[in-house]
C-alpha cells in the first residue's frame, strides 16, 4: 500500500481470532514478521490498559508536588483556536447530515402521482434544499478556516503567564511506588488465580477488598502473625486463605526485624 504519491509505503497485517473477529494493523515496518507486528500492537494495548488502571485505581495523575520550575516556552501544545474551529466544523457536519437524512426521507416517501419528476420534487422541497446548500457552504467555510489555523503552537503563544511546570522529582518517585504496588498486586493475583474461578474478571477487586479489610496483629518470639478478617463470602474467604498459605511458603521476614511474616484469615461468621 502506497500513500502520499508513493512516499509512504505501508503494509497491512490482519489478526484473525478464533471467533472470526479480524483486527487489521497498518505499519511502515517491513523488516518485522507478521507475528511480531501483531505482538507489538497488542502489547501496546496492554500498556495503555496498564496506565488506565493506574490512573483509576492508584491515582497516577494525582498532584503530589506543587513546586514549579521553569519550562521550555517553545514547547508545542494543542492550539485552542484550532480546537474551537474543529468543534464548530463537527457541529456543522452533524447539522448537514441531519438535513441530508431528512431530504432522503422525503425522497423515499415521495408520492409519484403528486411529483412524477425530480424537478417537481426539488421545487416542492425548495426550502429544505436551500438549507442543505447553506449548511454545505458553512462546512466548506469552516474547513477552509481550520486549514489556515496551526494545530499546535508554542506554549508561550497561548498564555501570558510565565511558562512553568510542576517539579518532577517527587512525582517520579510516587509514580514509581505506585507502579511497584501494581506489580505486587499483579503477583498476588497470579498466586490466587488457581483458587478463584473468576480471577480474570474479579481478581484485583478481591485483592483490594482483602488488603483493605481489618486484621489482627500478634507478635511472638519468631513471628509476626497477621490474621485478616473474613471476606464477604465463603468462596472469597477460601481464596484468600489459600493465598495466605502461598505467601507463608515464601518465609518472608518483616523488614528491619527477624520476625517471619505468617498470614491467616478468620473464619466466615
Amino acid at each position: 500500500m502506497r500513500l502520499l504519491k508513493g512516499k509512504l509505503r505501508l503494509r497491512q497485517v490482519t489478526r484473525l481470532m478464533e471467533n472470526g473477529h479480524q483486527t487489521p494493523i497498518l505499519t511502515s515496518r517491513r523488516d518485522l514478521p507478521a507475528a511480531q507486528v501483531a505482538y507489538r500492537m497488542f502489547d501496546r494495548w496492554r500498556q495503555e490498559i496498564f496506565f488506565k488502571y493506574l490512573r483509576e485505581e492508584y491515582a497516577l495523575d494525582a498532584l503530589v508536588e506543587y513546586a514549579a520550575v521553569p519550562d521550555d516556552p517553545t514547547r508545542e501544545v494543542p492550539n485552542p483556536a484550532w480546537a474551537t474551529v474543529d468543534a464548530q466544523l463537527r457541529q456543522a457536519h452533524a447539522h448537514l447530515d441531519r438535513l441530508q437524512a431528512e431530504y432522503g426521507l422525503e425522497a423515499l416517501t415521495n408520492l409519484e402521482h403528486q411529483r412524477r419528476t425530480m424537478r417537481g420534487f426539488k421545487i416542492a422541497q425548495g426550502k429544505l434544499g436551500q438549507k442543505i446548500w447553506s449548511a454545505w457552504q458553512r462546512v466548506l467555510q469552516l474547513e477552509k478556516r481550520r486549514a489556515a489555523v496551526p494545530r499546535r503552537v508554542p506554549v508561550q503563544d497561548v498564555t501570558q503567564e510565565p511558562v512553568v511546570k510542576l517539579a518532577p522529582e517527587r512525582k517520579h518517585l510516587t509514580n514509581l511506588i505506585k507502579m511497584v504496588a501494581y506489580q505486587a498486586e499483579s503477583d498476588l493475583r497470579r498466586l490466587v488465580t488457581p483458587y478463584y474461578r473468576r480471577a480474570d474478571q474479579e481478581g484485583r477487586t478481591l485483592l483490594q477488598a482483602a488488603l483493605a479489610s481489618a486484621a489482627d496483629l500478634q507478635v511472638t518470639q519468631k513471628e509476626l502473625r497477621v490474621t485478616l478478617a473474613a471476606q464477604s463470602s465463603p468462596h472469597r474467604t477460601r481464596a484468600i486463605a489459600a493465598l495466605c498459605e502461598e505467601l507463608n511458603l515464601t518465609k518472608t521476614v518483616f523488614p528491619g526485624s527477624r520476625l517471619r511474616l505468617r498470614y491467616a484469615i478468620g473464619e466466615t461468621v
